[in-house]
């Protein structure tokens, strides 16, 4: 088995049987151990129901009380492949920040729906918010087919009605699976019941993805995280984000554009030649320079933009409407600075109609496509090309 573990998360509307994937996931690959399946039982029974896998993930008393999953909860299974970290994302509206913490995590998605109801508002969210952090390796299933008595028919018609609109925000399954969750069809194990589908299960998709690799092919990006003085050094420190940073290299520091050399790499205790990306990394330059906190350390061969207006997407979580003209911190890496934004165009997170244009405000839940203007340069990229700016 790969020693590798693959993050990835499950998401939709509520009550679409997430939490039921999950735990079948566990029962199917002999992940859940013995007693937390008596204790699934027994807490089923002394609710008058049927033995539910949609507890296994469900710990919290309030969440069992109320049947929906509040919180990301994580956990692992293997497959012969390797080792997989679970991440169970709420599907409930009120919890659209946990979703996102969620998927912020995970390398790959599943997304279900349920074939019974047809797509839901949830659904389209969570998928927004799936081609929002760049999630590329997606598997689309189509739960609770025991419901339609397994019609193919039914499964075609969602299915269609899905991709239209994955196709409109650029999300590209890999796969679209009819399954039972409850009744194990399709998961890990094939079924009669679906005999007219000649797709993979659910397992057997996973293991088609792949495990993400640090992005050292592409151009050097470090921002600054802070600055420590020690044996009449200064270095700055901070996490290669993307590239490959060695002794002696020639580095820019931006957005100020000075230029130096790598003197040394300064990591405790070691005297490391050079640091790849995901590396946490002390760097001392050979010429004096000032560098802090926010300033970002590049590659002279390929510089990214630094500029103090561009465009961008806003998702819109806070309580209390966002109104044009309220000044807002701008983060992005370790930069920090204010900035104005200019509402152009509001649109529904799950429908994605234009709301209105022009100005206004971004109520909770909208998406918004702005012009942010901030009060100095900044070192800005495409997420999807660097993540970590």
């Amino acid at each position: 088995m790969d020693d590798e573990t693959l993050r990835f998360v499950i998401v939709g509307h509520v009550d679409h049987g997430k939490s039921t994937l999950i735990g079948r996931l566990f029962y199917d690959t002999d992940s859940l151990p013995g007693e937390k399946y008596d204790e699934i039982k027994e807490a089923c029974e002394a609710m008058g129901k049927d033995f539910e896998f949609g507890y296994v993930m469900d710990h919290l008393k309030e969440e069992r009380t109320q049947g929906i999953t509040i919180d990301t909860a994580q956990t692992f299974f293997d497959t012969d492949r390797r080792r997989y970290n679970i991440i169970d994302a709420p599907g409930h509206v009120e919890f659209v920040k946990n979703m996102i913490t969620g998927a912020s995590q995970a390398e790959a998605a599943i997304l279900i729906d349920d074939v019974a109801e047809g797509v839901q508002e949830q659904t389209r969210r969570h998928a927004y918010i799936l081609s929002m952090l760049g999630l590329d390796q997606v598997i689309v299933v189509l739960n609770k087919m025991d419901l339609v008595n397994y019609d193919q028919g039914k499964f075609g018609e969602v299915k269609e009605k899905l991709l239209d609109f994955l196709d409109s925000i650029d999300v590209k399954p890999s796969h679209v699976i009819p399954i039972s969750a409850k009744e194990g069809d399709f998961v890990a194990n094939r079924t009669k019941e679906l005999s007219w589908y000649n797709g993979p299960t659910v397992l057997e998709a996973l293991d088609t993805f792949e495990k993400k690799r640090p992005p050292i092919e592409k151009p050097l990006r470090l921002p600054v995280q802070d600055v420590y003085k020690f044996d009449g050094k200064r270095a700055a420190v901070g996490k290669v984000e993307s590239g490959i940073l060695k002794e002696g290299d020639p580095i820019v520091v931006l957005p100020k554009g000075g230029e130096t050399t790598v003197g040394s790499l300064e990591e405790f205790g070691k005297n490391p030649k050079k640091a790849i990306a995901g590396k946490s990394i002390g760097v001392a330059t050979a010429d004096k320079i000032f560098i802090d906190r926010g300033d970002v350390i590049v590659s002279p061969k390929k510089l990214p933009t630094v500029k103090d207006e561009f465009e961008g997407h806003i998702f819109w979580l806070g309580e209390e409407p966002f109104e044009e003209g309220e000044r807002i911190t701008f983060k992005c890496a370790t930069q920090e600075v204010m900035s104005d934004i200019k509402i152009n165009e509001v649109l529904d997170s799950s429908t994605l109609e234009i709301v209105s244009e022009n100005g206004g405000k971004i109520e909770n839940r909208q998406i918004a496509n702005v012009t942010i203007k901030t009060s100095k340069p900044v070192v800005v990229e495409n997420f999807n090309d660097v993540q970590g700016l």
